[in-house]
């Protein structure tokens, strides 16, 4: 037994076990000698205010004769209290599962894994073109890094500064890892300086003078970068989008956040020329009315317009240049998308290799136009991970391309039974007689053209007993090759055998976080590339008013 020493609410030595006892335990007793509720009492140890978690009292380092502060709080308090504890537990339970979501996503689709979703994350850069990345390794970092940069604008978008800078800095580490193998390809990108400006960003929006260091620090690497992957001035810029503007707002942004660096730096004049820059890119991506009308009255949506006059310095002409450029490349990742989905569904249907990647359909059409039967080639890619020339070699050699046939037949074969026996435990579990089902199943093969012959029998013969003693008999015949019972169709095909996933991946398919993936999904989808540089700044313009009237009143003084 050790001793701890108690005071304040209630004085005294309690004799515990360290290596049992917890927080909530120890509050709990504490609270029963003071005569009040375990909500109405404070604990605090080494200047911490201790939590009711899990961990026992030694994990935390307590040791014998350690001193033990408690203090009373009125109930309201207390339960006040114990809401922020909750709060605070199921913030950071939130925070591990973006984490945890965003390296599942990102390594399924930086190692060729089958996805289960129906998208795909590809990098795209300003002028909407594929961007291929090296390793897998690199894959998952940057697809981490994006993924994470784009939820982390979601929560700043909804004033959560504090989540924001959370995964912010996750993702940080993310590109981070991936600069110290490609530094010529991490310098022709913006996505780290623009991590960097919304890092402050959020400092500056939650107040905290104590990051004042940091983000100074952070703000001189962003300007860095941005130089670099812009060009000075924004000359790389200009010439990439045909002479518009895309990149102002972000601009204005990162020249307010280091003007009020400046300012609590005592850089005056810094901060003064800063802010006065600022202040003149916010008065030009003021969208003037008649220019915004202009486009409206041309059947424009409102926020579309006032994005495209912003971008394109309010110049009405390249405004709607935009405008139609924008509908053409949402069009075409639309058609693009609808493709992937469809290749995906033919992947599934093909199945998993034995290191549970998708069949490489780049390859398949290879085979095929040779002229090797799809179905073959398929599972000949496959069953040799995706090694063409082994696959080539097996599809060349009668035995094992006869050997694959039969697999082929006997999974169809399997299939169709289990397809059988589906459907005739669903319509039984309907009421109708399991011989009269199973005549029908067989007959008809389609589950919905059996149970309409089933409805047509009950209406004919409603009362009509069961004479068949065989009625729990399932045909041992195959079914049609033709068949397909209820939803099973060639896309569900390579699913629970040999070729399909795995019962053990199907498991790890349930323990998956699928709200949050597809959050995450959700946030890199919904964006474009310009979603980074279609920043509001109305805050903006606020905080530029905001330090000019402190720069002017510290000039009175």
């Amino acid at each position: 037994m050790e001793k701890l020493k108690i005071a304040g609410a209630w004085s005294g030595v309690l004799e515990i076990e360290l290596q049992v006892w917890t927080v909530c335990m120890l509050r709990e007793e504490v609270a029963k000698r003071a005569n009040c509720g375990p909500e109405s009492i404070n604990l605090i140890w080494s200047g911490k205010r201790l939590k009711d978690d899990n961990p026992k009292l030694v994990e935390l380092g307590m040791k014998n004769n350690g001193k033990i502060l408690a203090t009373r709080v009125c109930s309201d308090q207390g339960k006040s209290l114990r809401e922020e504890f909750m709060a605070e537990e199921e913030r950071s339970t939130r925070l591990a599962r973006v984490k945890a979501a965003a390296i599942a996503l990102s390594k399924r689709h930086a190692d060729g894994s089958l996805p289960v979703e129906d998208f795909n994350i590809e990098l795209e850069d300003q002028s909407g073109q594929k961007v291929h990345l090296g390793s897998e390794t690199d894959q998952r970092a940057v697809m981490m890094g994006l993924m994470l940069h784009a939820n982390a604008k979601q929560l700043i978008k909804k004033e959560n500064y504090k989540d924001a800078l959370e995964v912010l800095s996750m993702g940080e580490v993310k590109w981070e890892a991936f600069s110290l193998c490609n530094t010529k390809v991490i310098e022709l990108v913006d996505n780290v300086p623009i991590l960097q400006i919304d890092m402050v960003w959020c400092y500056f929006m939650l107040r905290d003078i104590r990051w004042l260091s940091e983000a100074g620090i952070r703000l001189a690497k962003a300007r860095e970068g941005i130089e670099r992957s812009h060009g000075k001035d924004a000359s790389r810029v200009r010439i990439l989008q045909s002479g518009r503007y895309p990149e102002l707002a972000l601009h204005l942004r990162l020249e307010l956040l280091e003007g009020v660096v400046s300012f609590h730096s005592g850089q005056i004049e810094k901060s003064k020329k800063m802010l006065t820059s600022a202040q003149a890119k916010y008065l030009q991506l003021q969208v003037p009315d008649d220019a915004l009308s202009f486009l409206l009255s041309m059947g424009y949506k409102e926020r579309n317009s006032k994005r495209a006059l912003r971008m394109s310095n309010q110049q009405i002409d390249l405004a709607i240049d935009f405008l139609d450029e924008e509908k053409a490349k949402k069009a075409k990742k639309q058609e693009e998308d609808i493709q992937r989905r469809n290749e995906i569904m033919e992947q599934k249907k093909y199945g998993v290799t034995p290191l549970k990647k998708a069949v490489d359909l780049s390859k398949l059409h290879m085979l095929v136009s040779i002229g090797f039967e799809k179905e073959l080639a398929a599972e000949a890619l496959r069953r040799s991970e995706n090694d063409t020339q082994k696959a080539l070699d097996d599809l060349t050699n009668p035995e094992t391309n006869s050997a694959i046939q039969l697999d082929i037949e006997s999974r169809k074969r399997k299939r169709q039974r289990q397809a059988t026996e589906s459907a005739i435990e669903e319509l039984t579990s309907m009421g109708f007689e399991r011989s009269e089902v199973v005549a029908a199943v067989q007959t008809f093969g389609i589950k919905e053209e059996a149970l309409n012959a089933l409805l047509g029998t009950a209406e004919r013969n409603p009362t009509a007993p069961d004479n068949n003693n065989n009625a729990n008999a399932i045909p041992s015949g195959s079914m049609p090759d033709h068949a397909s019972l209820g939803s099973l169709s060639e896309e569900g095909e390579g699913e629970g055998d040999a070729g399909g996933p795995s019962s053990a991946n199907k498991e790890d398919d349930e323990q998956r976080d699928l709200e949050m993936e597809d959050e995450l999904a959700d946030d890199l989808r919904n964006g474009d590339a310009f979603s980074d540089y279609d920043i509001e700044v109305t805050k903006e313009g606020e905080a530029i008013n905001e330090y000019l009237a402190l720069l002017a009143s510290a000039h009175k003084k």
